[in-house]
């Protein structure tokens, strides 16, 4: 009798603040900030995606990775797997929703590792489409932030910090 397939659970991370909206550009910040357009704030789930092959605006948030041999991973350890042990295995598979909601699935040799993975402000543990795909996060160098999100996004300080990097007007 062959193992029975895992409930799928996409690694994520608890947030509480505001995903902001300035132009076309997504960003969160622990607070609403003065003149710039509010999306959504609260408490939010945050999940990573792992971006496609080619099509880099296309990522998967993983909530099954199955290997060749039929082990199958949810959450961080899938997570982990995919980050740093994957490429020993091409033909595994992740299972999981795209960063515009729809159910797929992907070869892990059809995924690019080398980019960085995409954040994800999701309104809570069930949603299955993103509410935002934030490009940085508007918070102080002392403020309670998961650790994730911080290897995935560039950190400033205010808005003006970030316009300035970013060189906008």
């Amino acid at each position: 009798m062959g193992k029975s397939i895992p409930e799928r659970k996409p690694p994520g991370d608890p947030f509480n603040g505001v995903a902001l909206k300035i132009d076309r550009t997504e960003l969160l910040a622990l607070s609403a900030i003065e003149d710039v357009e509010t999306i959504a704030s609260g408490a939010f789930i945050l999940r990573y995606g792992a971006r496609y092959l080619g099509r880099p605006y296309l990522s998967i948030v993983p909530g099954l990775v199955a290997l060749d041999y039929g082990e199958m991973l949810t959450g961080d350890e899938a997570w982990n797997f995919l980050l740093k042990r994957s490429h020993s295995y091409p033909r595994a598979e992740a299972f999981g929703y795209r960063n515009d909601g729809v159910d797929d699935f992907q070869l892990v040799r059809q995924l690019d590792l080398a980019l960085p993975p995409e954040t994800l402000v999701y309104a809570d543990e069930s949603a299955t489409k993103p509410i935002a795909r934030p490009v940085a996060l508007i918070a102080p160098d002392d403020a309670d932030v998961p650790a994730r999100l911080l290897e995935y996004l560039p950190r400033y300080a205010s808005i003006g910090a970030w316009q300035a990097e970013d060189n906008r007007d």
